[in-house]
């Protein structure tokens, strides 16, 4: 009996000896983070945030690539053919969540495609208006556009991105029946809104936050179920409109068929950083709050999402530009 127990342990050991190995041996090269957005623009500065921190906890090179185009589908394409071993990375963000409804034609399936491997942050976004709109609160806004709604535009930052979907979702649960017009992203749109060209707008925290406080436009509240540490005294949309809930979810993936132990060691460096003083200030100053968890629990979030925002895109007949 004692020798058999004996051959069982070691027998054990031997199946474990690769995982192990494998673990202690990753990275053993420099490692890309492919962010599918342009250089310069919240995707791309997470993205750098990450990959500086990745780079000091891995003891290898983490390296950003721009692979911009539709939406973030070119970069995403790029990580899914890529070889499954942790040296190719994506930056996964609200853009993925909603392609699989924009793009029924991809030549991938992302939830299928990529592995989950950890979720950075979730950023709200504030629901902004003019400052010559008499609304201080969510529901005198929609008193205001209830009683004409031909004076009351909304902007976006093109059709399908995070902000139209999130207006388009404000719309259907309010019955408020809002005219879209869309600017060829963030800067644009929030350029016509300070201009008075539009009246409301759903944008990001970290784009939305520098117009408010220096006056050029009002928040009345922000997307997330949550109120915001960077906007404490900002009410929630869900305090007026129950349920209503949005906000821009971003992580990490790879490569499907990535060993689990090179997910679990990026997935607990990602773990570290939510401890981390200096990357806790700067993932604030980013307009984000830190999502920690397992791969599995940012996996269930990504599928909550793509299903959440597909029923979006489809009642109000989006259509990728």
């Amino acid at each position: 009996m004692m020798i058999r127990r004996r051959l069982m342990v070691a027998a054990a050991a031997l199946l474990t000896m690769p995982t192990m190995t494998h673990a202690q041996s990753y990275p053993s090269k420099p490692v890309r983070l492919v962010v599918g957005f342009p250089a310069g623009g919240p995707n791309d500065i997470l993205g750098r945030l990450i990959a500086d921190w990745l780079s000091q906890r891995l003891g290898q090179p983490v390296a950003v690539e721009n692979k911009a185009g539709q939406s973030g589908n070119i970069g995403t394409a790029e990580v899914v053919g890529a070889a499954p071993d942790g040296a190719t990375l994506l930056l996964v963000g609200p853009a993925n969540a909603l392609s699989a409804s924009l793009y029924p034609n991809l030549s991938f399936n992302f939830l299928r495609d990529i592995a989950p491997v950890a979720g950075i942050s979730r950023e709200p976004l504030v629901m902004v208006v003019h400052p010559s709109v008499p609304a201080k609160t969510v529901a005198e806004f929609l008193a205001y556009a209830k009683a004409d709604p031909a004076r009351a535009k909304m902007a976006s930052t093109g059709s399908g991105s995070s902000p139209h979907v999130t207006g388009e979702l404000f719309k259907q649960m309010t019955g408020l029946p809002l005219a879209v017009t869309h600017y060829a992203g963030g800067g644009p749109g929030l350029k016509a809104m300070i201009a008075g060209q539009a009246q409301v707008m759903f944008e990001p925290m970290s784009a939305s936050i520098g117009p408010v406080r220096d006056g050029k436009l009002r928040a009345l509240a922000v997307t997330t179920a949550e109120r915001s540490a960077a906007l404490p005294d900002l009410p929630t949309i869900a305090e007026t409109v129950a349920g209503f809930e949005a906000s821009a979810v971003t992580g990490l993936g790879a490569p499907k068929g990535t060993p689990a132990d090179v997910i679990a060691t990026l997935n607990k460096a990602v773990q570290a950083a939510f401890s981390d003083p200096t990357m806790q200030r700067k993932l604030a100053d980013t307009g984000g709050t830190a999502l920690p968890g397992t791969p599995e629990d940012f996996g269930k979030l990504l599928a909550a999402e793509t299903e959440k925002w597909g029923r979006v895109v489809k009642a109000a007949g989006i259509k990728a530009e």
